[in-house]
């Protein structure tokens, strides 16, 4: 005897009838978010202290769906795994902090009242503190990292900024910066010191006046940016803008058939033109 004969009385599978749903209770998608993710040790180090992470969602509510993403790069420094371990720390505080304080109440939310309520400002920014603390308290007092992490709700992103790893826009073709580096030569060439020409060689380039984890408190950056339709966010570690300009990486990004293969095409580049550091790259495109 079939299967459905044993379970309905009959030999074949039962018909089902169409389903018609009101055109009113549909969910009108409006943007989405496409996001590729990479990450190489280089050509010359001897491990990969970077470290990423990339969440890709949608979210709904009141029959319309907005993209949700959350992504990071850190960069970590201090040598003998001092470095990796803060970078891993980082990632891990900052990641179990915003889920656990916007992303997971909206899961299981199905109410005003019970969606999260805090500002994604004060929640990036908490998360970036908590893992200063950890890394200044459990890491080798030589040990750090930076911290560039965006989350993107709609076409907004939030973006919170540690250090020297970039935030960029690019939209058109072009390439905008969004992040200040927080190097001593950025400074200096902020205070027209030093040229951009001069900093590319010095021997002090890879300076940090500020990092996660080298010490109590922590001043984070913040930025807001809108995404307009069709542009893209890339975040990266200095391996990859210290390696490759700005006009070759927009190229790149507008030629490229998708982010992830931007991604893999932006790593090749920097290891192309010697790999002095590890390269770490994540790009987001919001399709509208």
């Amino acid at each position: 005897m079939s299967f459905f004969r044993r379970l309905f009385g009959q030999e074949a599978e039962p018909e089902v009838p169409d389903v018609v749903i009101p055109t009113d209770e549909l969910i009108d998608h409006g943007p989405t978010l496409v996001v590729g993710g990479a990450t190489h040790i280089g050509q010359v180090r001897k491990r990969n202290e970077d470290a990423y992470f990339v969440l890709e969602a949608t979210l709904a509510r009141d029959g319309e769906s907005f993209p949700f993403g959350f992504f990071l790069v850190a960069d970590g420094m201090g040598g003998h795994k001092g470095g990796q371990l803060a970078s891993s720390l980082t990632s891990r505080v900052v990641v179990e902090t915003v889920l656990r304080e916007f992303y997971l109440p909206w899961l299981g939310s199905d109410t005003e009242n019970t969606r999260p309520q805090r500002p994604i400002n004060e929640v990036i920014i908490e998360a970036a503190n908590e893992a200063n603390l950890v890394v200044h308290r459990s890491a080798p007092p030589e040990a750090g990292t930076t911290l560039t992490c965006v989350l993107i709700q709609g076409t907004n992103a939030y973006i919170a900024h540690v250090g020297d790893s970039r935030a960029y826009l690019i939209r058109q073709g072009r390439l905008e910066q969004i992040t200040k580096d927080h190097s001593l030569l950025a400074r200096l060439i902020e205070l027209g010191q030093i040229s951009p020409e001069e900093a590319a060689s010095h021997p002090q380039r890879n300076v940090l006046y500020k990092a996660i984890g080298q010490g109590s408190t922590l001043d984070v950056d913040f930025y807001l940016k809108s995404l307009p339709a069709n542009s893209f966010l890339l975040i990266c570690s200095d391996g990859l803008w210290g390696a490759v300009s700005g006009d070759r990486m927009a190229a790149i990004v507008k030629e490229a058939s998708s982010p992830q293969d931007a991604c893999h095409q932006l790593v090749r580049e920097a290891n192309a033109q010697g790999g002095e550091d590890n390269i770490t790259v994540v790009l987001a495109q919001i399709k509208g």
